[in-house]
């Protein structure tokens, strides 16, 4: 990688935030496409790629149920694109291994949004409504395991966020 490649991608990583508002411009299938590739192409353990994706869009019925599932209602109802992040039971091996792949699928699919000018963020707590959100889309919970729901758009309002200090995170210094 040179070092112009690497600047950038760390630079991605640091400049990203989580978007949660946007404008009501839509979201083009290419550009889902090319968020959906980023998140293929996250590591897996023995590559089983256990991950599954369902888009719903503006207009979708589903998506106004979604939001019903959810603290964060406004994000999920202003979004130009939902993407939902499962994890296809039939394909685990290892619970901890396939939840750490998703969380790398989720955050490749982040990176790519924020590259290509797009707000987005990981929604989490919807996890605590997962039967009725498999449920609302039509999904059994025997055949998938819900990881996240991914809201993204055009951003009317730009993140922000603050880290702790690297030493503060250390157990030991190197």
């Amino acid at each position: 990688m040179t070092t112009t490649a690497a600047a950038a991608v760390l630079a991605a990583i640091r400049e990203r935030r989580s978007v949660r508002k946007y404008t009501a411009e839509p979201v083009g299938r290419e550009e889902l496409l090319a968020v959906l590739d980023a998140g293929r192409w996250a590591p897996s353990g023995k590559n089983n790629q256990p991950w599954r994706f369902l888009v719903v869009t503006a207009g979708d019925p589903r998506r106004e149920t979604l939001a019903g599932l959810t603290t964060y209602r406004p994000i999920v109802a202003s979004a130009g694109a939902l993407i939902v992040v499962l994890l296809d039971k039939s394909v685990m091996y290892n619970q901890v291994k396939d939840h750490q792949s998703a969380g790398a699928v989720i955050q490749n699919m982040l990176l790519a949004a924020h590259a290509m000018g797009l707000g987005a963020v990981w929604l989490g707590e919807i996890l605590n409504r997962e039967p009725e959100v498999l449920a609302a889309l039509g999904l059994s919970p025997a055949a998938y395991e819900l990881m996240a729901v991914i809201a993204l758009g055009r951003p009317a309002a730009a993140g922000a966020s603050s880290r702790k200090p690297l030493e503060d995170l250390m157990l030991e210094p190197i």
